[in-house]
């Protein structure tokens, strides 16, 4: 069989673009934070994971601009051997600081993270298990692992419990959940997922990608539970609230320092740029100096999620400024889509298998009323003349 069989028999996204309907790769003219530009037209960006409003932040910037005047725009190498700067081990230790740990250990990216930790840690003869509702990278890291990969229920300590009494005795067991999941906006139940990995002996990696910057002034789902240093290993990345692109594992120190020599995602890779790693320093310190941003973030997303509600809009079990909108199917999902950016609206259409059929939303700091307003007008809009059936799928 030609492999490339696969390349002529995919049809779906040329069929989406022939009916005028693909959402994907959409070019924006620029890109404000809170407002993008698309063909001319200002939008209300409803889809960025840019909770805090930090990527246009002038200090962000700023800090960006004067590491590439000093280190230019690549090290070139990984950190393994020539690319580590000073500036990856201040972004490391003060990023530990702000989570109460050890010590961390900065990669090229969130995905990268979640790969070099788990991946790094588990191997053949190992078990890991995953919430089925976890970011992909947390899968993939998994199954590159080697170890044997069981899956739980969506945020079910239960069924973790069950997939744990299941494992061989002698095997080494690491559990791996978000935070807060990216397609729900739910917040995992941490305490008692904690409580099982406890009683079995297994160590649990945090994903927290959307709870730092989100939670408990910025520090995430630990301290949200007050559970400060409890969970085995946090991972996070960059390209959330802290404006950038990488992303970091956090823990003790000598679980740190093996996957310094361990992870393959860390020794393989070339290092975190010198601008995008300023930024990301620079972001955390406006964190920390102006937590007032977390606040106002919840304040946006609980703004929005009442009026929909008012509206009869289903908007699932989210506390967080990620708001899903369930939708029937692919071409209701990408038409609402259109008709929503028609409205001057951005948001993320979501299909299997990625999610289940949905519009995504995630709402900034530095959203304005008037932003709020013109979104719940554009739902009012769209949903008016829905039955109650589909607003509440």
């Amino acid at each position: 069989m030609d492999i490339f069989e696969k390349v002529h028999s995919f049809t779906a996204a040329r069929d989406a673009m022939a009916a005028g309907l693909y959402p994907y790769f959409i070019v924006l003219d620029g890109h404000e934070g809170a407002e993008v530009r698309h063909r001319g037209r200002d939008l209300v960006m409803c889809g960025s994971n840019n909770y805090l409003g930090l990527t246009t932040d002038p200090r962000v910037k700023a800090a960006s601009r004067a590491a590439i005047d000093e280190f230019g725009t690549s090290c070139t190498g990984s950190r393994f051997l020539n690319g580590n700067l000073e500036l990856h081990e201040t972004l490391e230790r003060e990023l530990a600081e702000f989570c109460g740990r050890q010590d961390a250990l900065v990669f090229s990216t969130g995905y990268q993270a979640n790969l070099g930790a788990v991946s790094g840690l588990a191997g053949r003869g190992d078990v890991v298990l995953i919430d089925r509702a976890a970011h992909a990278s947390a899968i993939d890291a998994a199954a590159l692992s080697g170890a044997k990969v069981r899956t739980f229920r969506h945020d079910d300590p239960e069924s973790l419990r069950r997939q744990l009494r299941a494992c061989p005795p002698d095997a080494g067991k690491l559990v791996v959940v978000d935070g807060v999941y990216s397609m729900e906006g739910d917040i995992c139940s941490l305490p008692d997922l904690l409580s099982v990995c406890h009683e079995h002996g297994a160590r649990l990696i945090l994903d927290d990608a959307h709870g730092l910057g989100v939670l408990a002034d910025g520090r995430g789902t630990e301290s949200h539970f007050g559970l400060a240093d409890r969970v085995d290993l946090l991972t996070v990345t960059f390209s959330k609230s802290l404006a950038s692109v990488g992303g970091a594992v956090i823990g003790d120190a000598d679980v740190i320092h093996y996957l310094r020599h361990h992870a393959r995602s860390l020794i393989f890779s070339a290092s975190m740029s010198p601008a995008n790693t300023a930024a990301a320093l620079a972001a955390l310190r406006v964190l920390k100096e102006e937590p007032w941003r977390v606040d106002h973030v919840h304040e946006n997303a609980t703004y929005v999620r009442d009026g929909l509600r008012r509206m009869g809009v289903d908007v699932g079990a989210s506390s967080t400024p990620i708001l899903p909108v369930p939708t029937k199917d692919l071409l209701d999902t990408f038409g609402v889509w259109k008709s929503l950016l028609g409205k001057g609206v951005y948001v993320n259409p979501v299909v299997p298998p990625a999610a289940s059929y949905r519009l995504r939303m995630s709402f900034m700091a530095t959203h304005t009323v008037d932003h709020l307003d013109r979104v719940l007008s554009a739902f009012e809009s769209e949903f008016a003349s829905r039955p109650a059936a589909v607003l509440q799928a």
